[in-house]
């Protein structure tokens, strides 16, 4: 079946009573049926709520479907989705290579958390692909991929660099947040570890925070699992309600997002205040080669350079928007803007832009109202 399809048939309820939905269950204690079994529950059953139970279960089975995992852990957001991916598979001693292109928190946990337990991050430029082996030490214990970036849109050649981890024992884990394992598989190309963000396009309508990870194989499932809980880590019944409900919808959603962004940036191709168009989809994105191969689709997210402008400049043309909102997130059912240049951080390599970088996530408007708004932005800069 296609993934549209499975999308409608991926978590549902195996019981006989015909609900296409799971039920919301919410509960901490579960009650052994005898003494005898209050240390050894039967297999399969919950023992406490904290591990979830029916709803959170439907959520794990429908996300580590998609991707074709071997299991598949749940957390209260992308963050913690990408940090408990990294700590499942480093110890003291240890270090991690990182694309220069990933996301600005995580990057902070790269540096300002893991140290404490004795694990040193390195970051590499984010076009690397099998020369990736030359940066690998006898203390490489996991590579860090974000393809695209969320800010500056570049790519990596997973399958070249999923390969030499492998014959160098070192696994792999990838934010996957922008193609939210429909449009991209990369359990498939190599990776062992899918971390994303379901706050995005899975949720999709700004109203819910939660991440995931799916483990490629059942040892890195076991190893996952150990890790979630050691941790303690649950999310809620109702929250997973949401992701499973916006899970159905989502390849309508991205295809109708993507569209827009498409239409927007060849309307953006022809202004003259725009540089270089920042979305892979397009085939005068540097990586689009890269996608064409690994992608069978894209999503609403990219990024524009404007030749000349500045910080203020890039606060009047956000300022006057009216349709696209001001935010951080994206993958929701609204438009937002936001100028990338406070937050762009690199270590590997000097990130190279002309002028300002915004970025645009595409929602369910009309393209014409959100070009409209756009000019509204232009206008303001006299």
């Amino acid at each position: 079946m296609k993934d549209e399809t499975r999308l409608t048939r991926l978590g549902r309820p195996h019981d006989a009573r015909g609900l296409v939905n799971p039920g919301v269950e919410r509960g901490s204690t579960i009650l052994a049926p005898s003494a005898a079994q209050l240390y050894d529950f039967p297999p399969g059953m919950p023992h406490y709520g904290r591990v979830g139970l029916e709803t959170q279960s439907a959520l794990r089975e429908a996300l580590s479907g998609l991707q074709g995992g071997a299991g598949c852990a749940l957390t209260s957001s992308g963050l913690l989705a990408n940090t408990l991916a990294i700590m499942t598979v480093v110890e003291a001693g240890g270090s991690v290579l990182a694309a220069d292109c990933i996301y600005g928190p995580v990057r902070s946990f790269l540096l300002n958390t893991l140290p404490r337990f004795g694990v040193t991050a390195q970051f590499f430029a984010p076009r690397m692909g099998a020369e990736i082996g030359d940066l690998i030490t006898s203390d490489t214990q996991a590579i860090l991929l974000e393809s695209p970036g969320s800010l500056t849109m570049e790519l990596q050649d997973i399958p070249a660099i999923t390969k030499v981890a492998r014959d160098k024992g070192v696994a792999t884990i990838i934010d996957d947040t922008w193609s939210a394992g429909l449009t991209m598989k990369p359990l498939a190309l190599g990776v062992d570890l899918a971390a994303q963000s379901l706050t995005k396009y899975v949720g999709g309508h700004s109203d819910l925070l939660m991440g995931a990870v799916i483990a490629r194989d059942e040892a890195m499932a076991q190893r996952l699992q150990t890790t979630e809980c050691a941790f303690g880590i649950h999310t809620a019944p109702d929250d997973a309600y949401l992701a499973l409900r916006g899970f159905r919808s989502m390849a309508l959603r991205m295809q109708r997002s993507e569209a827009t962004s498409l239409v927007l940036a060849d309307w953006l191709a022809t202004r003259p205040e725009v540089g270089a168009i920042r979305h892979p989809v397009r085939t005068d994105h540097p990586d689009h080669a890269i996608f064409k191969r690994d992608f069978t689709g894209g999503c609403g997210l990219f990024a524009v350079e404007m030749p000349g402008w500045d910080v203020a400049m890039s606060e009047r043309f956000l300022d006057a928007l009216d349709i696209f909102g001001l935010g951080f997130s994206w993958g929701g059912y609204e438009s937002l803007a936001i100028h990338c240049d406070p937050q762009l951080r690199r270590s590997a390599t000097a990130h190279k832009h002309e002028g300002a970088l915004i970025r645009f996530s595409c929602g369910l408007e009309a393209p014409e109202d959100l070009i409209a708004d756009m000019e509204k932005g232009f206008a303001a800069l006299g």
